[in-house]
């Protein structure tokens, strides 16, 4: 756990010490919006304790972070921002022992399993099959 809240130290002083670093100009994307340019952080807030961590942002172009994470390395989050349609876009996550996953509509989905498919699947593991017979050759 010591390491993991200090790697999320490391980055957040490199963030905070990057933030303050003249930029080159980037050049504006039709894809994003100009105001985008001129965000500045209206709400920080970082806790970082031995039985894990809270984290907040709020920035004035409404992106928006949330985690916190535990003595296990277990981490609850969610971070939304506005498109360049509009809309409100938010992704929930939970990262920890079975990997990061994160859930939002705007993430994509697997197909549905064909019916036939799921119907064959339902049969198989409702018959299960007894094992083969092993059978031994003897040589004399």
């Amino acid at each position: 756990m010591f390491k993991f809240v200090m790697v999320f130290a490391v980055l957040g002083v490199a963030a905070a010490g990057v933030a303050h670093l003249p930029h080159a100009p980037v050049p504006h994307s039709p894809v994003g919006r100009s105001e985008d340019v001129h965000a500045e952080v209206k709400s920080e807030h970082s806790d970082v304790r031995a039985d894990g961590f809270d984290a907040d942002l709020l920035v004035s172009n409404s992106i928006q972070q949330a985690s916190s994470g535990d003595v296990h390395g277990n981490i609850h989050g969610s971070f939304s921002w506005i498109s360049p349609e509009g809309e409100h876009v938010e992704i929930k996550y939970v990262a920890d022992e079975n990997g990061y996953q994160p859930v939002g509509a705007v993430l994509p989905t697997p197909p549905p399993i064909p019916e036939a498919i799921a119907r064959a699947v339902a049969w198989l593991e409702s018959h299960p099959q007894a094992p083969e017979p092993v059978h031994h050759s003897v040589h004399h």
